[in-house]
């Protein structure tokens, strides 16, 4: 297990670093940091005042430096908790971060728990009803799920349930928990329908799989009613598919926060990213780059780490 944890660490690391690597020489070598820093001043304006900002400036954000000296002075200073200054305002991007950070993790909670309150119980009843009239009509219904692009599903029930039907807030409103959860309803739903489809039909395979083996026939030779023995003995072995897929659907939830989040006027680190490379922020892109990073792989550590406790004969050895 300690073996198996060191492992994965080293490995996220890793991933980090290469990611950030990947994200700060694009934003580097793509446009001109002074320029975005500056405006016309960086090389359209000519005077002894104009040279003094322009070397100030460069001094400041360490641009007469080499590419992997200005890494790794970012990096050290990231590692720190400073992520810099936002180029657009001149604020600090921790506590733009820390703004809009909370905002998008309560987003994709929400998605989720909606996600797995519907997806599991559909998938126990498919699987009860595998191959029936019932559970082929499910099996178009995921589809049909699994086939709407989430920006024409936003579109859809926003103005049908906040604009034509008036049932929920046009805007987000966080005075109250809830406000927040009533205004944050119709986004994460949003967000939620694809993985239900996916889920269920994960689950769905895995279960009818489950329920050819012996220990559920003897199971059910005891004279366990179905659901007993769709739930305690079923379910568990079951979850291995859906749970992979649940940590790598992280980084598709937030993909989806920059279309969800800018529709709904939901002030989250998806709205945020969206703002900052229209306005070419590179501190602000790239803070939300590592923090989206840490957040995909930390989540997928802890799916590998549940996966001895779905089942003891998975060993964590590395």
């Amino acid at each position: 297990m300690v073996k198996f944890v060191a492992g994965r660490l080293v490995q996220m690391v890793l991933v980090v670093l290469s990611v950030t690597l990947l994200a700060f020489g694009a934003l580097n070598f793509l446009g001109d940091p002074l320029f975005n820093i500056l405006g016309a001043i960086a090389d359209e304006a000519s005077g002894p005042e104009f040279d003094e900002v322009r070397n100030a400036a460069r001094a400041e954000y360490n641009l007469d430096e080499p590419f992997l000296v200005r890494y790794g002075l970012w990096l050290s200073d990231m590692a720190q908790g400073d992520f810099g200054r936002s180029f657009a305002n001149g604020t600090t991007v921790s506590e733009e971060l820390g703004r809009r950070l909370p905002v998008t993790i309560q987003l994709m909670v929400y998605a989720q728990v909606l996600a797995l309150l519907i997806s599991v119980p559909w998938a126990l009843w498919s699987a009860s009803k595998a191959y029936k009239a019932v559970d082929k009509v499910s099996t178009v219904v995921s589809f049909a799920m699994l086939g709407i692009p989430v920006f024409a599903l936003a579109v859809i029930v926003f103005w049908l349930f906040a604009v034509r039907w008036n049932i929920f807030p046009t805007r987000f409103e966080d005075d109250t928990i809830r406000s927040r959860l009533v205004s944050m309803f119709l986004p994460a739903s949003v967000l939620a329908v694809p993985l239900i489809a996916t889920y269920q039909r994960l689950l769905r395979t895995d279960l009818i799989s489950t329920l050819q083996e012996d220990f559920i026939a003897v199971a059910r030779a005891k004279g366990l009613p179905q659901w007993r023995v769709l739930v305690r003995h079923a379910l568990r072995p079951s979850l291995f598919s859906m749970l992979t897929v649940f940590g790598i659907q992280t980084g598709a939830l937030i993909g989806g926060s920059l279309i969800v989040e800018s529709y709904f006027s939901i002030p989250g680190i998806g709205a945020g990213v969206v703002e900052a490379i229209i306005r070419d922020d590179f501190p602000v892109v790239l803070a939300i780059v590592v923090v989206v990073t840490v957040i995909f792989v930390v989540v997928n550590f802890f799916v590998d780490i549940l996966y001895s406790f779905l089942d003891p004969r998975v060993q964590l050895d590395g």
